[in-house]
């Protein structure tokens, strides 16, 4: 099938970030890596003109295609499936969770700009505790820059400027693994980045137990506002007081010195409940 040759009849919109996926191979890797049984039911963000929708429409019970441009809405129309329902509208203003009943599993081909909020939007913040999309979904299989899906899939051993608050958004709330990375030649028109497809597959609990949340996430945010700066100075620019903070450093051996991103999501845990416990 040449996706190439239907793709280009396209108008596609640079404002919308929109890149076709015209690789037949990372097409099958998809619905090979999402695992649809016909049973399930798959919202697919962000499906342009249904090259990867028509596969998924074959093996699920029924596809829920979320797309903002109009134009590709028409182009998705003509698939005429009965078990595809095209919802017109922004992901970003979308309550995954009055869909349908039932679990889902999500697939996404997303603008690359709006990564980072798509993420949050599917997940939840680190303290949104019972967040109405992630309790919905059970897995996410996402087409990403390659640098996004580093940054998902980093920890505190990973170059510096992988590892952050992308990441531990991520990894809070689900089990991030890099499938496989995609060339710029996969997509029409072509990237100026290359791309990976990254799986996540949903946790239930979230993966740290804390006395408080939203502590854990003002730390974290305070660590990494200033990555040149220490782990003391960034926590005292996040309104930390001194004295708590030097207390809490000094009782998880923690050199005052070191930076954020060099401490694993498990330590900011313990560091977040020695500030709680110090204020």
């Amino acid at each position: 099938m040449n996706y190439f040759e239907r793709a280009k009849f396209f108008r596609t919109k640079k404002r919308l970030g929109q890149n076709f996926l015209i690789n037949g191979e990372i097409i099958q890797c998809i619905i090979d890596n999402a695992d649809i049984s016909p049973e399930d039911i798959v919202v697919e963000i962000g499906p342009g003109v249904g090259f990867v929708t028509e596969q998924l429409i074959k093996r699920a019970k029924q596809v829920i295609a979320i797309e903002l441009d109009e134009e590709a809405v028409r182009e998705l129309q003509k698939l005429d499936a009965p078990n595809l329902k095209i919802i017109h509208a922004d992901i970003l203003k979308t309550d995954l969770s009055t869909l349908c009943e039932g679990k889902i599993k999500v697939v996404a081909n997303i603008p690359y700009y709006i990564t980072s909020p798509i993420i949050a939007h599917l997940l939840g913040e680190v303290d949104d505790l019972n967040n109405k999309n992630r309790n919905k979904i059970t897995d996410i299989i996402l087409m990403v820059q390659e640098e996004v899906a580093r940054r998902m899939a980093a920890d505190e051993n990973s170059p510096s400027k992988q590892y952050g608050l992308l990441t531990i958004l991520s990894q809070f709330w689900a089990d991030v693994e890099i499938i496989r990375l995609v060339g710029r030649k996969s997509f029409y028109p072509a990237p100026k980045v290359n791309s990976a497809l990254v799986k996540l597959k949903v946790k239930r609990e979230p993966k740290l137990k804390l006395s408080d949340y939203g502590h854990f996430r003002k730390t974290v945010k305070a660590a990494f506002s200033q990555r040149r700066k220490n782990i003391k100075n960034c926590l005292l620019n996040g309104g930390f007081p001194r004295d708590v903070i030097i207390s809490a450093l000094s009782k998880l051996k923690i050199d005052e010195n070191i930076r954020g991103e060099k401490l694993s999501i498990e330590m900011f845990g313990k560091l977040s409940e020695a500030l709680y416990e110090a204020d």
